[in-house]
């Protein structure tokens, strides 16, 4: 008896689950809350509860983080901001700009600077890059 009860919980786990993949698959598509709800055979408002209980996110918020976690990765690359911008799935530079700067902390632009000047600085001195306990146990560390 106990496995009939859980089994629904289990089930509609696995739809959110799913639906959850599908945004990490398709973040760069032109999607929206009825493709991603549609994915999991929910309604739009019964999905959108559901899966902000799990994930603590909305769907949408969650296709944003995805977006600007794939986009620092790009821009980590040394990938062009306009690149980045329509690669990642936004139609506008200037609101991709904005909200990367308000989830970051950073204009776009200036996080590839960022992360140009952390990798000169690292093939300039790694060791400052290394915790000195880890440096001195293998010997990296002049005595």
């Amino acid at each position: 008896m106990m496995a009939n009860e859980e089994y629904p919980k289990i089930y509609l786990y696995r739809r959110l689950v799913q639906a959850k993949l599908f945004i990490d698959a398709h973040y760069a598509d032109n999607i929206d809350l009825s493709n991603i709800a549609d994915e999991a055979y929910f309604s739009k408002f019964h999905f959108i509860r559901r899966f902000k209980n799990i994930y603590r996110k909305t769907p949408h918020q969650y296709l944003i983080f995805v977006r600007i976690e794939k986009a620092r990765e790009l821009l980590k690359a040394n990938v062009p901001v306009s690149e980045v911008c329509y690669a990642v799935g936004f139609e506008s530079l200037s609101s991709f700009s904005h909200l990367f700067k308000r989830v970051v902390g950073l204009a776009p632009s200036a996080y590839l600077t960022q992360q140009q000047v952390i990798k000169a600085q690292i093939i300039e001195s790694p060791l400052t890059f290394v915790p000195a306990c880890f440096a001195e146990k293998y010997g990296w560390l002049e005595k």
